[in-house]
C-alpha cells in the first residue's frame, strides 16, 4: 500500500511538473512574440504604406476608380512626406538607392491610379506594378 501510494505521488508530482513546465514555456513563448500586424496592418517600418497600397489596389480592382486614385494620392504623400522628407531617419537619408527603387515602383502603380495617363488603367499591369511596388517595399522593413 505504502509503495502503491508512493508511485501515485511520484506521478502526480511529476504531471505537475510537466504541467508547470510547459505552461511556463507558453508564456514565455507568447510575451516574446510581437503581433506582426493590428487591425490588418503590418507592424512595420513599411505596414502603412502596403496597407494604403492594398487598399487602392482593392479599391481599382472592385471598380471603384475615384477611391482608388485618392487613396493612391494619400500614399504618396504619406511616403514622400516619411520617407523623402522624414529627416535622417528617413529611407531616402538612410539608403538613398532603395528609396528611389521603392518610389520608382510605387510611381508605377499609382500613377495610372490617379490618372495621369490619359487611358484607362490596363488590369494587368496594374497588377504587377502593385506586385513589384510590395516586393521593393519588403526590401526595406
Amino acid at each position: 500500500m505504502r509503495r502503491r501510494l508512493y508511485l501515485v505521488t511520484k506521478c502526480c508530482v511529476i504531471v505537475a511538473v510537466c504541467l508547470w513546465t510547459s505552461a511556463s514555456g507558453w508564456s514565455a513563448g507568447a510575451q516574446e512574440k510581437r503581433p506582426t500586424q493590428i487591425a490588418g496592418v503590418d507592424n512595420t517600418r513599411m505596414g502603412a504604406y502596403r496597407a494604403l497600397a492594398e487598399l487602392s489596389f482593392q479599391a481599382f480592382q472592385k471598380g471603384d476608380n475615384v477611391t482608388s486614385a485618392k487613396l493612391a494620392r494619400i500614399l504618396e504623400r504619406t511616403w514622400d512626406k516619411g520617407e523623402e522628407g522624414g529627416g535622417k531617419n528617413s529611407l531616402a537619408v538612410a539608403n538613398a538607392e532603395l528609396f528611389e527603387q521603392i518610389d520608382n515602383a510605387m510611381d508605377a502603380f499609382i500613377k495610372p491610379l490617379m490618372g495621369n495617363e490619359k487611358s484607362t488603367p490596363d488590369p494587368a499591369k496594374i497588377e504587377v506594378a502593385y506586385a513589384v511596388f510590395l516586393e521593393k517595399l519588403k526590401q526595406a522593413d
